[in-house]
């Protein structure tokens, strides 16, 4: 019987490597150690000293940049440049938090209405976390996790996805390089039914999952009915709306870029462009060509703008919808053909309200495009989802942007940029994409124990 964690070529449907799911034993051991770790090692060491082993891992990240690359490139096909981009900004992560971990972390005093004495909050660790990761940034999701969370003092154990094991290996070796002692940080190659009762073991504290809408809702519900706390990053389907411009090329490059970035895989990626009515016919002329003229190619060759598509699951979903999207009257004006697990750049218009493409996420390299009359009509169509992740406003009206940011429901909404994000903002969403926030000071506020301690005058 083949495990489930195996690395599978995605270009080439090749089977490189499987590794064993671990047994029940080991990962009761592996909770073990990660308890143990929360009592001994967080609990005697200190902000600065973990935040030092954090930095190591991410001169490790940098000094191994290559290695850690081609990694993925086989695993789930990012083109070689995005994967080396990837590596490069997991490092940036991890040297972000050990430069700032002791300033968010410090205590925070609270004045007190009567004057007698003094409290503070003290911002201490929370105990063994869970991570369940996804296989679309494997170095970068873990990063933003895994971060913030060790210079609290949390203890990880980490599930990856099963198509990304040898990467989960690599980081764990990472760490295990930086210095980190036995517990702080377990990968774990477990079923989904194992994670079950990990989920429910009372050593583990919280959980964490970057993923699908229905992981998400499957594992919100363990935790749910065990009393843990779950950050939710899931999926999108994020607006680009463009109002009005003067210079019509460059936003057509930048919702390029913001469509086909790792073959479009990616949750925060622009999935509607939703477009004023007197820029929509030459925007949708100018933004089919460059689709239309983007290659496919080997993502293990440089200058490869798109590979395939992470697995042959991923293939057939997206074809799947497509097709569906086409009989419920859709109109492919360029691409929507696949060849093995590789998908053409695809722009797809006439999508009916309420249909199954207007609400469902496309992962993958397709483009609905909208026209629309007023800015009034262009939010009510961007809220349209049951999604509310990421958007992307383009406007030459300073008031225009902020009018309409301030009515996206999203949790994050980006002015004339694309490709913005950095380790200090936050990263999260409302609605079906999820709760909680990622990255920036917001990550270190998700599992640490804000302990009052007051003290009489």
């Amino acid at each position: 019987m083949s495990s489930i964690y195996a690395v599978v070529d995605p270009a080439t449907g090749e089977t490189v490597k499987e590794y064993p799911t671990i047994s029940d034993d080991d990962l009761r051991a592996a909770i073990g150690r990660a308890d143990d770790a929360f009592h001994g090692w967080s609990a005697s060491s200190t902000v600065a000293e973990r935040a030092e082993l954090v930095r190591k891992v991410g001169k490790l990240h940098a000094e191994r940049t290559q290695e850690l690359a081609e990694i993925i490139v086989r695993e789930m096909g990012k083109p070689i440049e995005q994967a080396v981009g990837e590596v490069e900004f997991a490092a940036v992560i991890y040297e972000f938090y050990a430069d700032n971990a002791e300033s968010l972390l410090a205590d925070e005093p609270i004045e007190l209405l009567d004057g007698e004495g003094s409290a503070v909050i003290r911002r201490s660790a929370y105990g063994a976390l869970l991570g369940i990761m996804p296989w679309n940034y494997p170095y970068y999701q873990v990063a933003r996790f895994a971060g913030p969370n060790l210079v609290i003092g949390n203890p990880i154990l980490l599930k990856h996805a099963p198509q990304c094991p040898e990467s989960a290996e690599a980081i764990a070796q990472t760490f295990v390089d930086a210095g980190f002692p036995t517990g702080a940080y377990e990968n774990i190659y477990a079923s989904n039914e194992q994670i079950e009762w990990v989920i429910a073991d009372p050593r583990v504290r919280g959980v964490s999952v970057t993923g699908s809408e229905r992981a998400g809702a499957a594992v919100a519900e363990i935790a749910g009915r065990n009393l843990k706390k779950v950050v939710l990053e899931l999926g999108g389907s994020d607006p680009f709306i463009l109002l009005n411009t003067d210079d019509l090329d460059g936003a057509v490059q930048a919702a390029v870029e913001a469509r086909l970035e790792n073959a479009g895989q990616a949750c925060n990626a622009a999935k509607r462009f939703i477009v004023a009515d007197d820029l929509y016919d030459p925007f949708l002329e100018k933004f089919s060509a460059a689709l239309a003229g983007t290659e496919l190619g080997d993502p293990k060759q440089e200058g490869t703008a798109v590979g395939p598509l992470s697995s042959q699951t991923a293939a057939d979903r997206l074809e799947d919808q497509v097709k569906r999207a086409i009989a419920d009257g859709a109109e492919v004006v360029v691409g929507g053909k696949r060849d093995g697990n590789y998908f053409e750049p695809t722009v797809l218009t006439g999508i009916k309200p309420g249909s199954d493409a207007a609400r469902e996420e496309f992962f993958g390299p397709v483009a609905q495009v909208y026209r629309v009359g007023s800015e009034e009509e262009a939010v009510r169509l961007a809220n349209d989802t049951p999604f509310g992740l990421g958007s992307y406003v383009m406007t030459t009206d300073a008031e225009q942007a902020e009018r309409v940011a301030d009515q996206i429901d999203a949790g994050m909404v980006y002015v004339n940029i694309v490709g913005a994000d950095g380790p200090e903002l936050p990263f999260g969403g409302v609605k079906r994409s999820g709760f909680g926030r990622e990255l920036g000071r917001y990550a270190t506020e998700e599992f640490v124990n804000r302990k009052l301690i007051r003290i009489g005058g």
